[in-house]
């Protein structure tokens, strides 16, 4: 097949990096400022509770789990970015419990400007990641736009008494996390080259794996909560469990998992404005160790890109699934647990 001319993606991002998220912060402001809605009692999980997906109840045995993501490059293979942007989406329906069903492509895209092999690049990556969850791309949107951007709006299923919400965790629940963070930091430095080629390989894994195999293991678990991780971060996602849950969080740092080079980029400067943006809204909702600088700091809220799930499982059962969860090649660690003391708020020890 004849190669088109390289195009650095990222580099026609107009904010680059991790392609965060609006700010919670400002995503509340707008969302408080809506009517309210009609109450119906088959919507299961709406925006009450700040979710991965919204649920809405078909019948007693099946309810349908809805969501949307999208985003700018944030790497520069095509291919890589459609199958990061996939993963991305995907995992919103296995953090709600579900298994995903349908996905609709979400394109805008330059079309005069670059190559259409591009485009079809990051379509072809994207499809093989929605091959890959079990799904069926049954069609999606498409705009000329100056600024690539990409995503997809996925349907899954789950049984309306299985639905995992990011608001159930109760005293005594052990946090799993299942993929490293420093994601938005390593992506943000793709942009000023300053990674490898080998690096850029390593991340783009991290952020181009599915959920699916964490998602099928925890099933039978007694698991109380459950988010991904993505543009809030760590600490972000765990504070909305916190809140949603009405629960105290507690998270030793020395054991989250962090990408290599994450803490020497960030102290070089590559702190991404998302990142940023999550630290400056969790202030007085998070207890730092006096003895965790800054770039430590930012470093637990970072803003994520295709992260892993954050799993509050029950404290008798917490080991198994962790050990399980290893067995089945994921990545995960135990990073914290969850309290009644200080309800909605998370303190970090290291």
């Amino acid at each position: 097949m004849e190669s088109y001319e390289s195009v650095k993606l990222t580099s026609l991002s107009s904010k680059g990096g991790c392609g965060c998220k609006i700010g919670p912060g400002e995503l509340s402001q707008v969302l408080r400022s809506l009517p309210a809605a009609v109450p119906d009692p088959n919507l299961l999980v709406g925006l009450d509770t700040s979710d991965d997906a919204g649920v809405y109840r078909l019948n007693d045995e099946m309810a349908l789990v809805q969501t949307v993501d999208f985003f700018t490059p944030i790497v520069d293979d095509p291919y890589d970015f459609g199958q990061v942007a996939a993963a991305n989406a995907i995992s919103d329906i296995y953090a709600m419990g579900g298994k995903p069903l349908t996905v609709l492509n979400i394109v805008a895209f330059p079309i005069t400007k670059l190559d259409k092999r591009i485009l079809a690049d990051i379509l072809r990556g994207a499809s093989d990641k929605v091959k890959e969850a079990g799904a069926a791309l049954v069609g999606g949107h498409s705009i000329d736009d100056n600024e690539p951007k990409f995503g997809l709006a996925v349907t899954g299923l789950v049984h309306p008494d299985k639905v995992r919400t990011n608001a159930g965790a109760k005293p005594g629940d052990k946090l799993i996390l299942t993929k490293p963070i420093g994601v938005g930091i390593l992506t943000s430095s793709i942009k000023r080259d300053k990674l490898s080629s080998e690096e850029i390989a390593r991340v783009t894994k991290v952020m181009t794996t599915l959920n699916r195999t964490a998602a099928e293991v925890m099933e039978p678990f007694e698991v109380h909560a459950c988010t991904d991780v993505t543009g809030f971060g760590l600490l972000g996602h765990a504070s909305e469990m916190a809140k949603g849950s009405n629960m105290g969080i507690r998270i030793n740092a020395g054991l989250v998992p962090v990408l290599p080079r994450v803490r020497e980029l960030a102290e070089e400067g590559v702190i991404p404005g998302g990142t940023k943006n999550n630290y400056a809204h969790l202030e007085g909702a998070v207890t730092f160790p006096e003895t965790m600088d800054q770039v430590g700091q930012y470093i637990l809220c970072d803003a994520v890109t295709s992260g892993g799930l954050l799993i509050a499982v029950s404290g008798t059962q917490a080991e198994e699934l962790h050990g399980r969860l290893r067995q089945a090649g994921v990545d995960a660690h135990m990073i914290g647990e969850v309290v009644e003391e200080h309800p909605g708020h998370i303190i970090v020890t290291d």
